[in-house]
């Protein structure tokens, strides 16, 4: 599958959250950078190293559940000329269940290159507790004491 130009990382975050939720593996899979370094840990901590192995956890998660949408919240943007990296809350449902089913801190490495901006890293693990929401009614993590 041939993939526009994705002039903004946020262009790629977008299209990546899209293909998942309309469980598109070719689509998903476009998004990645041309390199065999790059690496997928999913919240199960296994980490994906390479297109092949990522191609085939996805097929698995699609084929297991295709229906799942991700709402992200509460996003962190670092951007340079050639990498950015956002940190987000992923809340997770399923099919046209209203109620959230999990909430996952991830982290998206993107990488500018000849064909635009692609996903080098996406790294994913379950939060400590399930989000309350913030000010904007977007789930956000509980506040705690940490010390």
């Amino acid at each position: 599958m041939n993939m526009p130009l994705l002039a903004r990382p946020e262009d790629v975050e977008n299209a990546f959250y899209e293909a998942i939720a309309h469980a598109d593996l070719d689509a998903l899979m476009a998004l990645w950078a041309d390199d065999e370094e790059i690496v997928c840990v999913l919240p199960d901590g296994r980490r994906l190293e390479g297109m092949s192995a990522i191609r085939e956890r996805w097929r698995a998660l699609f084929a297991a559940t295709p229906r799942i949408t991700v709402r992200l919240s509460q996003p962190l943007h670092w951007t340079s000329m050639l990498l950015a990296v956002h940190h987000v809350i992923e809340t997770f449902y399923t099919a046209d269940d209203p109620a959230p089913k999990s909430c996952v801190l991830a982290t998206n490495v993107f990488q500018r290159g000849v064909n635009g901006w692609r996903l080098l890293a996406h790294h994913a693990s379950a939060a400590a507790e399930f989000p309350d929401s913030d000010e904007t009614g977007a789930p956000g993590l509980a506040q705690r004491v940490l010390h």
